[in-house]
């Protein structure tokens, strides 16, 4: 039987057109969605399939297709928020009545509209192709009529229409027109302090595309030597850590002949931060043994151990996680010193109280400092997360501080700036009474040229003030 629609008589069918590019990305959204993926994980195997697809029918996906499918994904998972505001305005029902999928398609046509510089006849054109391929021909006259809506005015004039007044109600302000839920908001505004124009610039920060940024291990490679081996104008060097390079938009560091071998790595500046800053801190009598708790992926692990070789001293690096644990293993395979990966829980540790020297515990976290990267954490994270890590954090933090020799020195470290997650486990673990007695050292002389980093002892970066990730550091001696 025949299920077409009936169409006009005298007017055939045509069958939609196939964009490649856009039928990526919505791939990649309903992965995100459907499966709770991550975008940076997700995206990468298919562009790969996309490329051997596009070769194997003798056509080319090329650099352009790729940047602009990464946009078109990023940006509408970074703007989610704010589109599902516009779009609630122009449909007939409440967004929880529209099925997923015709959201993200939606979400996508909304981003063309709103944030690029596609023609918005273009704009709409394609995305309602895009919904005959995936959603059928009955469903793309829903996304035709609502995107045409959506293109009756521009970003600002939309925001002015669907996000609440300032002085009625600043938070959820913000919430709409810097696309993150209001509870973020309200948490990123407390731990920044200060007025409207900080928080702001914060959040316009949390929206912009991170730098790829380059670490190059001591002892294996410099940046300057990674620099020479690209061509004129490719990298330049990091803003504050000695070991970071920075790459031209479009670079791919796996094109860089040292990552390809080991003797540097994809890493935030930050986390090179705070990893090179436990190794700096002012340390009396033997300094041999580290131990970094929480050690997965591998990226401040690889760091340490290049530093360690150089003093002779060894790292332990531990992580709960064995298929974890395997990529500590490679990302610190090649160091030039003595280094150890192990498979242990930091909360129950397998080694000997006092047994190092310097430990680091860079604690699993919701990840609000990482929203650059991972913009769709924002959607899924609640406030109620912060209750299941606070106890698994302080254990951790407890743990690291029996496992250092008095004298010896722990950093506590998170990717996250939520003062739940950083002062307040720090201050509960330090008063509580469970832990050995320690004492907080001030941790601003070691980020040397770095500026605004508050009143100490401990450090916050920010994306919109240092360039980073949101990483924080507090470090702290073992005093009996």
């Amino acid at each position: 039987m025949n299920h077409q629609p009936r169409r006009p008589q005298g007017k055939p069918y045509r069958r939609p057109q196939r964009d490649p590019v856009r039928i990526l990305a919505f791939e990649a959204l309903r992965a995100v969605g459907e499966r709770d993926a991550y975008a940076n994980l997700v995206l990468p195997a298919l562009l790969r399939s996309a490329e051997e697809e596009a070769a194997a029918k003798g056509r080319t996906f090329d650099r352009r297709d790729a940047a602009l499918a990464t946009e078109l994904v990023y940006g509408t998972l970074r703007h989610q928020g704010t589109y599902d505001a516009v779009i609630a305005a122009c449909v007939d029902r409440p967004l929880r009545e529209v099925d997923p999928p015709v959201l993200d398609v939606l979400a996508l046509g909304a981003h063309q509209l709103l944030a690029t510089r596609i023609p918005p006849h273009a704009a709409v054109s394609a995305t309602v192709e895009l919904a005959r391929v995936v959603l059928g021909d009955g469903r793309a006259k829903f996304v035709n009529a609502v995107l045409r809506r959506v293109s009756a005015h521009d970003l600002d004039e939309w925001l002015d229409r669907v996000a609440p007044p300032w002085d009625e109600d600043p938070e959820d302000h913000l919430a709409v027109v810097h696309a993150h839920p209001r509870w973020i908001v309200s948490a990123l505004w407390d731990a920044l302090g200060g007025g409207r124009a900080g928080i702001e610039e914060l959040l316009a920060a949390d929206n912009e595309r991170p730098e790829v940024t380059l670490v190059a291990r001591p002892g294996r490679s410099t940046p300057q030597e990674i620099a020479g081996s690209l061509p004129d104008g490719a990298a330049e060097p990091g803003r504050w850590s000695p070991y970071a390079l920075r790459l031209a938009e479009g670079g791919d560091p796996a094109a860089v002949a040292a990552v390809h071998e080991g003797r540097a790595g994809v890493q935030d500046e930050g986390s090179q931060l705070v990893a090179a800053a436990l190794a700096a801190a002012p340390l009396e009598g033997r300094d041999t043994r580290w131990l970094d708790g929480c050690a997965g992926p591998g990226g401040k692990a690889a760091l340490l151990a290049a530093l360690a070789a150089q003093r002779g001293a060894q790292l332990v690096a531990a992580e709960k996680q064995p298929h974890r644990a395997r990529l500590v293993g490679r990302a610190l395979s090649g160091n030039p010193g003595p280094y150890q990966v192990v498979v242990a829980d930091g909360t129950r540790p397998a080694w000997a109280p006092g047994s190092f020297d310097r430990v680091l515990v860079d604690v699993p976290c919701t990840g609000l400092g990482a929203l650059r990267r991972r913009p769709e954490a924002r959607w899924r994270r609640r406030p109620e997360d912060l209750a299941g890590f606070g106890p698994l954090q302080r254990a951790l933090l407890t743990e690291a501080l029996d496992a250092v020799r008095v004298g010896g020195v722990v950093g506590y470290a998170t990717c996250s700036p939520h003062l739940a997650e950083t002062r307040a486990v720090v201050d509960d673990v330090l008063r509580g009474g469970r832990a050995p007695a320690a004492e907080l050292i001030d941790a601003r002389p070691l980020f040397a040229g770095v500026p605004e980093l508050g009143d100490g002892p401990d450090v916050q970066l920010w994306p919109h003030l240092h360039g980073t990730d949101a990483m924080y550091l507090a470090l702290l001696r073992r005093t009996a």
